[in-house]
């Protein structure tokens, strides 16, 4: 069986990264970001993208918050199961999931990325075009928002289904400046916002149009690593199945 340790020398030696060490940690996102963000912090799994549509309808959520977290979930499960599918003898110890949406909570002209949920907030996932980056920082213009990411960590037990998924949400409001429409053509323009929630990205460009956030940083690049670390560190403390096959 082949040797793993995600665990890097940089990361602080807290109860979850002792945990994780010498275990296969998959991350189920192809997303240099989030990759990225994990490495920061001295943890290196595996990259395996989920194969997940990612199709659920927003509107059968009660809670707007629930629909990050359930496709996290789903991408966790889509990945796991398929490599133990794959190589039964080198299952993963751990998979790592996330999806970040952007929510504000106007109705206007709902267009193709953008989905009303059961509340009626609209969630911004990432625009397909220049033309729908447009109308998104156009309604963002000098409004706040709330970048929602969901995480999931998935690790196997011995009882049915053969793995236990918890999950967290974490929530960063972002305040977008009054930025006049040739600011924001110019955004457009550099293509930047077109593989990012909400169409803008607030660790590049995009950060120019961004007055304050009050919440993580880093979630709003996509990976909230506080929380993220922090629930790794719960689940020894307060998980007996945590990482124990």
């Amino acid at each position: 069986m082949p040797s793993h340790n995600a665990v890097k020398p940089l990361a602080l030696r807290l109860p979850g990264m002792n945990k994780v060490a010498k275990k296969r940690v998959v991350l189920a996102s192809n997303s240099p970001r989030r990759r990225d963000i994990l490495k920061t912090f001295g943890l290196e799994p595996e990259i395996c993208p989920s194969e997940f549509a990612e199709d659920l309808p927003k509107s059968g959520f009660e809670n707007v918050f629930e629909y990050p977290v359930a496709n996290a979930s789903h991408k966790a499960i889509e990945v796991y199961e398929r490599l133990v599918r794959e190589d039964p003898e080198d299952a993963p110890d751990l998979v790592i999931a996330a999806d970040t949406v952007v929510i504000i909570n106007e109705t206007p002209v709902v267009h193709q990325s953008q989905q009303t949920s059961g509340l009626g907030e609209i969630i911004l996932e990432k625009p397909g075009t220049k033309e729908e980056n447009l109308r998104m920082l156009r309604e963002l213009n000098g409004k706040a928002c709330v970048v929602v990411t969901g995480v999931t960590v998935l690790f196997p037990i011995i009882t049915a289904p053969g793995y236990k998924i918890q999950s967290i949400d974490e929530r960063t409001t972002v305040y977008f400046a009054d930025n006049s429409p040739a600011k924001i053509q110019a955004y457009v323009d550099s293509g930047e916002g077109l593989d990012r929630a909400g169409g803008f990205a607030i660790q590049g460009l995009g950060g120019l149009l961004v007055s304050k956030i009050e919440g993580d940083f880093w979630n709003c690049v996509g990976f909230p690593a506080s929380s993220f670390f922090t629930l790794l560190d719960v689940l020894v403390e307060e998980d007996d199945d945590f990482l124990e096959i």
